[in-house]
């Protein structure tokens, strides 16, 4: 094989170029090496995925970085970027502060061989041999530290759970946790978009074997998916059909799902969890239950709004990131000894931010507040009902909102939400999309910069009403936890209670604003005009960003398409539990 396998000084930094590293099962990946010139041993920053280690920004996410420098000057300066990739850090803004940075290809990704097996049990083993390589190698100090968005976040979890003894401090900068859940199946509902246009856009992209019909790195020369060229019979049979998996495997039980979830109680190395407000359908539900349910003594968390890639790279993201990783790998004074255990940027309207410290997730302070749902005058309140009634709406339609009375003062939400209904369907089964809205006093719509859409409302939950059975041990009033374990059929015309995870948000919003609670049989899409959203996927998004739920094999209208009922009364009292935040 004709693998690089060089090593030279560019840039004033030592770069070794496709080094190998044997995997226990005798399998060789390829790893990427920048250090400092200077002989020495220094902590390590890893990351390993799919997205090909000699691919640049700009040349699969040129939309993304343009806006980004454009949006953030900060990021571009400081650095040469020749070296910078998709949701890694830059190694000119590490290496000249005593950081070596490894990338590596995982397996059959990039300039490495074998299967891809997306997020698979084996590809954090492997990840851990790498931890473990590099612990011993004689530029390294024995401390590694794994750190990166998205793909290179979620592994970190499962990682972590295997303990590798070199594995000092981890940074899961977007990272979802819970693969069932928090990205392919949302309250049971299969999340085609995303599940089906990611794996082809970025992942099969750039599959080993592509060689001369991918990219050409301009880092090096070299082709980024080399250095064999294979045709797309083998291709194919060189990875698992990513979209085949996931749809086929509908209940959390299969032991698909059950190899990709992390052990919370083995995840006990000391970590910093950075989500997005904005991340509903994929991170922020990851980032948050990693920070609460695992087992580290020494964990914090951040979170910030705008798009998904950018804080990363931005100097607030890159001063957080080096203040966390001195302290844990090199063991300097950067004040993380009085780092708050919850950093918030808090959201207002207009894409406004107040940072603010915190002790706890969700806060202690949080009033949690039951606003009823009033179907017979499609009101959100306070009050409870008073009198029985109900709403009917076609199961895979926009459904029903109910609005709340202008604000009498100012409202911070803050935290998970929870919402109870009782439901019936016409027929066996129904998809329920929950969607928290705010609108001005002139009933104007108010989204956010999501982190892959430019109009995201507050905050979303999803049910499949025959995934309804919760888990007592891990249910809380704020947050139920569904055990996604079994099919529980609907008898049509019978009423079910049912409970609905919506995933965590913040927003302030001033005094005569309006809160809603959409209940819909699709996805959310916003009402007023697209807007200059930013292309993602080969998309510019208009509500949900690619988290879309409209396969018509999970989703089969003479099931899913019967007229859904919402029922209220004096023993049905259908709510949306807000975490409100009062004032200090």
């Amino acid at each position: 094989m004709d693998y690089r396998e060089k090593s030279e000084i560019r840039d004033g930094m030592r770069i070794d170029w496709d080094m190998p590293i044997t995997m226990d099962d005798g399998l060789v990946l390829r790893c990427d090496i920048y250090r400092p010139v200077a002989d020495g041993q220094y902590p390590v920053i890893m990351t390993l995925g799919p997205y090909a280690k000699w691919l640049h920004f700009e040349d699969l996410y040129k939309s993304q970085w343009d806006r980004m420098c454009a949006d953030q000057p900060d990021v571009p300066t400081d650095s040469t970027n020749k070296y910078q990739c998709w949701e890694v850090v830059d190694p000119e803004k590490w290496v000249p502060d005593g950081y070596v940075c490894i990338r590596v290809d995982s397996r059959g990704a990039g300039r490495s061989p074998g299967v891809i097996d997306i997020w698979s049990l084996r590809e954090a083993q492997d990840l851990a041999c790498c931890v473990e390589w590099a612990g011993v190698q004689p530029w390294s100090n024995g401390k590694a530290g794994l750190n990166g968005i998205s793909y290179y976040a979620q592994n970190q979890w499962q990682t972590s759970a295997l303990q590798p003894k070199h594995l000092a401090a981890i940074c899961t900068w977007e990272g979802a946790a819970d693969f069932y859940r928090d990205m392919a199946h949302h309250g049971g509902i299969f999340n085609r978009g995303f599940v089906q246009d990611w794996s082809k856009a970025q992942v099969y992209s750039v599959q080993n074997g592509r060689g001369t019909r991918g990219f050409k790195s301009r880092m090096n020369g070299d082709w980024v998916s080399g250095p064999e060229t294979l045709s797309e019979q083998q291709l194919g049979r060189n990875r698992r059909d990513f979209y085949e998996d996931c749809i086929s495997r509908k209940l959390d039980s299969d032991l698909y799902w059950q190899s990709r979830m992390p052990d919370w109680t083995k995840v006990k190395t000391p970590l910093l969890s950075s989500a997005n407000w904005g991340g509903q359908g994929l991170h922020p539900r990851g980032n948050f239950e990693g920070f609460v349910r695992s087992a580290s003594s020494q964990k914090w968390l951040e979170v910030h709004g705008i798009e998904h890639w950018t804080h990363f790279y931005t100097n607030y993201g890159v001063s957080l990131q080096k203040k966390f990783f001195g302290h844990f790998l090199k063991g300097e004074d950067t004040g993380w000894d009085k780092q708050p255990k919850v950093l918030l940027q808090v959201r207002h309207p207009g894409e406004k931010f107040v940072e603010r410290r915190e002790n706890e997730w969700p806060l202690a302070r949080t009033e949690w507040t039951k606003f009823f749902i009033h179907p017979a005058d499609m009101t959100l309140s306070t009050e409870q009902q008073g009198s029985a009634g109900t709403v009917t709406y076609p199961g895979m339609s926009e459904g029903v909102t109910f609005l709340s009375e202008p604000l009498e003062q100012e409202v911070e939400i803050t935290g998970p939400i929870a919402a109870k209904l009782w439901v019936s369907s016409a027929t066996e089964d129904a998809d329920l999309f929950l969607v928290v809205r705010a609108f001005t006093p002139d009933l104007k719509e108010v989204t956010f910069q999501g982190a892959l859409d430019a109009h995201t409302p507050i905050a979303q939950g999803w049910l499949r009403c025959s995934h309804r059975k919760l888990d007592p041990k891990l249910t809380l009033p704020y947050r139920p936890y569904h055990t996604h374990d079994e099919e529980q059929k609907l008898t049509p015309g019978q009423v079910y209670e049912v409970d609905v995870e919506v995933w965590p948000t913040c927003i302030v919003l001033p005094k005569g604003y309006r809160l809603a609670l959409s209940v819909r049989g699709t996805d959310y899409v916003y009402p007023g005009e697209p807007g200059a959203g930013v292309e993602t996927l080969g998309k510019v998004w208009t509500g949900v960003g690619p988290f879309t739920h409209d396969d018509p094999r999970d989703r089969p209208p003479a099931v899913f398409g019967g007229d859904v009922t919402l029922h209220a009364g004096s023993r049905q009292q259908p709510y949306v539990l807000l975490p409100l935040i009062p004032k200090r």
